[in-house]
């Protein structure tokens, strides 16, 4: 009798483990909530950046403008795209694919996976000079951020170019969350060494994976969001640019009152003692050279080939904090410099902002664009959009 009570439970899961993954895709496609895409827009749910469908589906669509980027896209005031389109009511929709962490190589496998949607797409990408740091994005910051999904799929698309496919397996190989995934690390090992037979046994699992994983992003779909408290502010409509920058001084100026630096005060309240700490500590350190502009230049060939329109956005540093920390203007300048003959050279267009290191309020903090910022943003995407 014990034995049969042991076995009921185990074959219950199986059954009902059967039943979730067999159910076609398209079923699931019909339970998806009709607001859900627009829902998704300033959500900045990791299941979603990680996923496919959504992006897939705003992608299909005129309406939305995707900006890419990362931690910076959280931080959310008047200014911020989201709110300043949304309030103006514009004719397109931002939406938000990024946060802390988010790199040029999980943009990569983003874009790789989607790039027969991206031919003729408007996009705006935002480049933070923190990615460029010797060895490029670490562990700690890869491995919550990379799509396991996008990373399988990798070796069976078709719609990159090999030699950068290959590249960016490569890259995705030096990372312990691939290392230790046996099955993918292994696919990507027999398809860079030309093992077919290898490739086509491992072909097996991975692809029974994906179902899996297709699945899974399909019933994180269906589900609501958690609430945001990305609350729309209509103090922003119907205003000239000039006046918009003179709100957001204003409304900087409130908001680093009882700091150094402009950092907004409650940023600056508890990074207070660790500021404290930095002062002269960043002598030797510099954005010159880094793993990150190899990444960076994958992120290019994919958008070349697919016939993206993105618009680049070249984000300062806080000048007087970064001088402040002792980190020399020429290891700044160079990553300036270097970034920008990059998108030149691969043909694409750019907003730059590194003559704003020393505006007041340009910056919300000692690295995220925020307040007067947002504003220029604001206005160079209206210009590109239109």
């Amino acid at each position: 009798m014990k034995k049969k009570y042991l076995f009921g439970p185990i074959i219950l899961a199986l059954v009902l483990f059967s039943g979730v993954v067999l159910v076609p895709e398209s079923w699931l496609a019909n339970l998806v909530p009709a607001d859900r895409l627009e829902e998704s827009a300033i959500s900045l749910e990791p299941t979603m950046f990680q996923g496919t469908y959504l992006q897939g589906e705003m992608l299909k669509s005129s309406t939305y403008v995707p900006i890419y980027g990362s931690s910076e896209l959280s931080r959310w005031d008047p200014f911020h795209p989201s709110n300043y389109f949304e309030t103006n009511e514009a004719a397109f929709t931002p939406y938000l694919v990024g946060k802390g962490g988010m790199t040029s190589i999980i943009h990569n496998l983003n874009f790789a996976m989607h790039a027969d949607q991206l031919k003729n797409k408007k996009m705006v990408i935002i480049v933070s000079p923190q990615w460029f740091v010797k060895h490029g994005t670490d562990e700690q910051h890869f491995a919550p951020n990379y799509s396991s999904l996008q990373a399988y799929q990798l070796p069976f698309n078709k719609k990159v170019d090999e030699q950068v496919k290959r590249k960016l397996m490569q890259r995705l190989m030096t990372y312990d969350a691939v290392k230790n995934d046996t099955i993918l690390y292994q696919l990507y090992d027999a398809y860079l060494n030309d093992e077919k037979v290898m490739f086509n046994i491992f072909s097996v699992p991975a692809r029974a994976y994906i179902s899996i994983l297709k699945k899974k992003d399909m019933y994180f779909t269906i589900l609501k969001d958690k609430p945001t408290n990305r609350h729309q502010s209509d103090e922003v409509k119907d205003k000239t640019w000039e006046e918009l920058r003179a709100q957001a001084d204003t409304y900087g100026e409130k908001r680093t009152q009882h700091s150094k630096f402009y950092i907004d005060d409650n940023v600056y309240k508890y990074r207070k003692d660790y500021i404290k700490r930095m002062e002269g500590k960043n002598k030797d350190h510099s954005y010159a050279e880094s793993l990150e502009y190899e990444d960076f230049q994958l992120m290019l060939d994919i958008l070349k080939e697919s016939d993206a329109e993105p618009l680049f956005v070249i984000i300062p540093v806080n000048g007087a904090y970064y001088d402040y920390t002792g980190f020399p203007e020429k290891g700044r300048q160079d990553y300036y410099t270097r970034i920008k003959k990059q998108i030149n050279d691969s043909g694409f267009t750019y907003a730059d902002y590194s003559d704003h290191e020393y505006d007041p309020y340009f910056m919300r903090d000692t690295i995220h664009i925020g307040w007067k910022g947002w504003v220029y943003l604001d206005e160079d995407m209206q210009k590109f959009l239109e």
